[in-house]
């Protein structure tokens, strides 16, 4: 064989190892039989028809957050009840019945449940604290938060569509969802206007999209008000958990405070289905640009194939993969710790399986409030004033001269007969 045959049969046989291996990893787009079988029992059991499901406020009025319900339409484990109950005394949950249509069993291992029912290891974490990114002492008025020099957060709600168990700010999360109040948004605006180095506000909370259009664009007109601020970025999970909230009403409101971004979060193929594709395709019709932040989660996506599908899946949406984010110390969550080992064979596995659109960057988020870290497997080996030896995609050593980037060394060549 020669040079070409030689490498394109290798590429051949790594490409189908890969295809084997991730065809046993579920999609929405596979699993759109099952999640159609359990939103017809879901609506059954709360006897509704289409029109009300695919209301947006409907599924926020009637998110599960009572055993008594999941049991109704899952048949709950009595074991799984009573964990479930002992949890809520002090970490309260919800999720809304679109989101229970992926999950289909809570009674089995599944990502998805993992990621919004209650766990008994919840209750028995001793390592992790309320607030490792020290976000109190980090806000200097209203609800602001404030890590970096050009830019900031607002939290405007604790509301969310459904709860995450890994919730960063699970210390907020009551059985009463909370708003920002005017006395706080007043102070955090005025705190924006009087810093003309600020331009750049994340809204966040809780979930901003969790808000009626009329005070989400309230809030979005204040800010877009100050001369300074040249970009508004939203974080939400609504049209993950609840996809029937970005209405047409939504999208049309939305566009005209661009420059918006959307960053919404996906950590599982699964949460990737017909209606989040929707909800996203809507998005990005109206001009807003949507990026993914993945929090990496024991048990969920810390698989490289995982991660490898949905950052695909994600990108066959239009989403651009933005930030691999390591678990962070939150008490409740320690069992989601992942090491960082394992986020490394992520984005090794990642580079050269991927084009480079789906390549997050992977970050660890200080404790104390100091920021982002970037993460990344070390590629160079050596280097010195002649030479750099640097790791490729493959694994392989390849040897440069730094003055003539033409004369090069592959330490085994893939070529030899």
């Amino acid at each position: 064989m020669n040079i070409t045959e030689i490498r394109m049969k290798e590429l051949k046989e790594q490409a189908d190892i890969i295809s084997e291996v991730i065809a046993h990893i579920p999609t929405g787009e596979k699993n759109v039989n099952e999640i159609k079988d359990n939103k017809k029992r879901i609506m059954h059991y709360f006897n509704i028809g289409e029109e009300e499901w695919s209301d947006w406020r409907w599924q926020m009025k009637n998110r599960v957050s009572d055993t008594k319900i999941l049991a109704g339409i899952f048949n709950l484990d009595p074991d799984k009840l009573n964990e479930i109950n002992n949890v809520d005394k002090t970490y309260p949950w919800s999720v809304s019945p679109f989101y229970l249509s992926l999950i289909g069993n809570v009674n089995v291992e599944n990502p998805l449940a993992s990621m919004c029912i209650p766990d008994i290891s919840e209750l028995l974490d001793s390592e992790g604290v309320l607030d490792p990114m020290n976000e109190a002492e980090l806000c200097p008025a209203g609800g602001i938060t404030r890590r970096y020099p050009d830019r900031l957060i607002l939290n405007v709600t604790s509301e969310c569509g459904s709860y995450c168990r890994f919730c960063q700010r699970k210390r907020n999360i009551k059985k009463k969802a909370t708003e920002i109040t005017t006395d706080a948004f007043e102070e955090s605006i005025q705190y924006i206007r009087d810093n003309a180095e600020i331009r750049d506000v994340l809204i966040t909370g809780g979930d901003p999209l969790t808000l009626s259009d009329k005070r989400l664009q309230q809030i979005l007109e204040a800010v877009r008000s100050i001369e300074h601020v040249e970009i508004i970025r939203i974080g939400t999970r609504m049209p993950i958990y609840v996809p029937m909230r970005v209405t047409s009403d939504l999208c049309e409101m939305l566009k005209k405070y661009s420059p918006l971004y959307i960053n919404i979060h996906v950590n599982h193929p699964l949460e990737i289905n017909y209606e989040s594709a929707k909800a996203i395709e809507r998005l990005i019709e109206a001009g807003i640009p949507v990026s993914n932040q993945m929090v990496m989660l024991n048990g969920v996506n810390n698989d490289p194939y995982t991660a490898l599908v949905l950052n695909r899946e994600l990108l066959k949406v239009k989403v651009r993969p933005y930030y691999m984010f390591h678990p962070k110390t939150v008490k409740s969550t320690m069992h989601f710790q992942c090491s960082i080992e394992e986020g490394l064979k992520i984005m090794e596995l990642l580079r050269g399986r991927l084009s480079g659109l789906g390549i997050p960057t992977y970050v660890i988020n200080c404790n104390g409030g100091w920021g982002k870290v970037p993460l990344l497997p070390n590629y160079i080996l050596d280097y010195d004033n002649n030479t750099i030896s640097l790791k490729t995609w493959e694994d392989k050593t390849v040897r440069l001269d730094i003055n003539n980037l033409h004369n090069y060394v592959l330490e085994e060549s893939l070529y030899e007969d």
